[in-house]
């Protein structure tokens, strides 16, 4: 991980002096749709431009973009949860046309960071970051609604969490978070060998420590469900699915205090496992891989790599297929929904494809391209430009919108027609 991090910061200083990021900034933007393959000056394709907003308007002035997520309101309005190197800025994006900025919360002690994580459990939502001292923020999100917004409005945490997060003055950073059934997992702090720190967040001002896994050392990211899937074996277990560097480790914690891992499983190209997500049928796990495009483990293309293993064994995970993206880019995050697993994947910004609802044994299937937004128009490259992450799961009204963090520029927000049939 320290390699890891150590490449970014060099990357954004040299991005920074330069004057490269510095040119890439933009002003806030009204709708534009994609048109012959562009949305304005962004490369598109079945993705239209809703609307976007720039670190000025969300409150993060000079800042940079890092990790986002959503939430929908008891009644119903949805906000986009933008994080910035300075902070989390809160977006009302129920009318996706016309967003509305409801204000943001400080990193702690007033400390930036390029990394920082939130996610929501019980409409609270929690929130890390790298940034020394940080701990984790817990905030009521029914407090953006008590107030008329305004400019440069900043909202108090709750309740700030540190236990067994570290020394209080040096650390309390932690890299990510994910959330399931009422546990938080805190992972890549400074404590449990950056494995899964686990956090009781049922009573959401109240959090309590709740177990330590660290028998496969650093966890960089999670999916912790209740498993639903083909290996009867594990039939409403709390099972975690880690990218831990350079394997795919899964992990029984039904019981927090005595998490048991099942299995292991490195592959041979690996260079940096980073994140990933299952399928619907919880039959497969696709995982990205950060630097095998930096380092060529894979090819000598730079083009995107996505694994995919199956987990019907969950003791006896297996590696079965890759697919690659037709350009050039680090991929980041992805998240499944459905027949369709979204990336954010740098540099090539918004990818989305099909066929997840497939039978990914069978040889002759195959994931589609069928949409992207390219939130980088200036290259498509192995570097770390772009998209940070990608939330596409609001429902109802705005069941075809999708947020896009982008590093340089801010917020997007995007529309991807679910319903409609695409060729790809």
């Amino acid at each position: 991980m320290m390699e890891m991090m150590q490449m970014k910061m060099e990357h954004r200083l040299d991005c920074y002096i330069s004057g490269d990021c510095l040119n890439m900034r933009s002003k806030s933007m009204a709708a534009t749709p994609c048109v012959d393959g562009y949305a304005g000056d962004y490369p598109c394709k079945n993705v239209d431009m809703l609307s976007f907003v720039d670190f000025d308007d969300l409150g993060c002035p000079g800042a940079e973009g890092n990790d986002i997520w959503g939430w929908t309101s008891p009644d119903g309005r949805d906000v986009a949860i933008m994080g910035c190197t300075t902070g989390t800025s809160f977006v009302d994006i129920t009318d996706p046309l016309s967003p509305v900025v409801l204000g943001m919360i400080l990193s702690t002690n007033k400390t930036s960071s390029v990394w920082r994580d939130m996610k929501v459990w019980d409409d609270y939502v929690f929130i890390v970051s790298e940034a020394r001292g940080h701990g984790m923020q817990v905030f009521a999100l029914s407090h953006l609604f008590e107030t008329e917004p305004y400019a440069g409005k900043q909202f108090t945490p709750d309740v700030w969490y540190t236990d067994q997060m570290g020394n209080k003055l040096t650390q309390l950073s932690t890299h990510n978070i994910a959330i399931d059934n009422g546990l938080a997992f805190l992972v890549g702090c400074q404590t449990c060998k950056g494995g899964l720190l686990m956090v009781d967040i049922r009573d959401p001002l109240n959090p309590t420590y709740a177990g330590c896994f660290s028998d496969d050392g650093y966890t960089h990211d999670t999916q912790c469900t209740i498993y639903q899937g083909p290996d009867h074996r594990f039939v409403g277990r709390h099972l975690c699915f880690n990218s831990n560097e350079d394997t795919l480790t899964i992990v029984d914690v039904t019981d927090p205090a005595k998490a048991i891992m099942l299995s292991r499983l490195p592959y041979n190209t690996s260079r940096y496992t980073h994140q990933g997500w299952l399928t619907r049928n919880q039959k497969y796990f696709l995982i990205d891989d950060e630097l095998d495009e930096v380092y060529e483990t894979y090819d000598t293309t730079g083009r995107t790599v996505t694994y995919v293993f199956d987990v019907e064994d969950i003791t006896f995970p297996k590696l079965i297929s890759t697919f690659q993206s037709p350009v050039p880019a680090i991929d980041h995050n992805q998240y499944i929904l459905d027949d369709f697993t979204y990336q954010a994947n740098y540099a090539s910004g918004l990818r989305i494809w099909n066929g997840m609802l497939g039978e990914m044994t069978d040889p002759s299937w195959k994931a589609n391209l069928i949409g992207y937004f390219d939130v980088h128009p200036e290259a498509d490259v192995a570097d770390f430009y772009g998209s940070w992450s990608v939330y596409p799961f609001f429902t109802k009204n705005n069941i075809n919108t999708i947020i896009v963090s982008s590093i340089e520029r801010g917020l997007f927000v995007l529309n991807f027609d679910i319903a409609r049939k695409y060729d790809s």
